[in-house]
């Protein structure tokens, strides 16, 4: 029997655990408002000031980010948590008000459940940025920054992502 959930068929036969992690990891997106390829261009310029805040608020050192391994320093504790209590009041705000996006459409917010995989996940990711010293989010502001031994970092996580979609289905949740 097939259902269709977010205009994705699911199979119900299988492994229903499955299928409810896969719909709560999916991103979704239901705009229907296509652009021409130029509209980008913002995007890119948004990233690219993004990067030299990131380069100027030493959010990319490497030392820094051993510092606030070490517990030696606040200063990535700061940027961290200045930009998680950012989030939280801008979440806040378009609950509240029904905010809409640019372009006149509702913004949605689903529910996410828990589960054991997303501390094994944190940790990985955590033992992997105290290792390399770089995230997703710096990542690319430290080889545009002229640090490219951390493309290895970047190759690594795109092969991580990679090796994880393949077995996926036969890892424990």
């Amino acid at each position: 029997m097939e259902e269709t959930i977010f205009s994705q068929p699911v199979i119900k036969e299988t492994n229903p655990d499955f299928e409810v992690r896969s719909l709560d990891a999916m991103c979704i997106n239901e705009s229907e408002l296509r652009h021409p390829w130029w509209h980008n261009i913002k995007y890119f310029v948004a990233g690219i000031c993004f990067g030299i805040i990131l380069v100027k608020g030493e959010v990319i050192s490497w030392f820094r980010i051993q510092e606030m391994f070490r517990l030696q320093s606040f200063h990535l504790y700061g940027v961290i948590g200045s930009a998680w209590v950012v989030g939280v009041i801008s979440v806040a705000v378009i609950k509240k008000f029904k905010i809409k996006t640019i372009y006149g459409e509702p913004i949605k917010f689903y529910p996410k459940q828990f589960n054991k995989g997303q501390i094994y996940g944190g940790l990985l990711f955590g033992f992997g940025w105290a290792l390399t010293g770089a995230c997703p989010g710096p990542l690319f502001a430290q080889i545009g920054a002229g640090f490219t031994v951390v493309i290895i970092t970047l190759l690594s996580a795109i092969a991580g992502t990679w090796v994880y979609g393949r077995i996926r289905e036969k890892l424990p949740h």
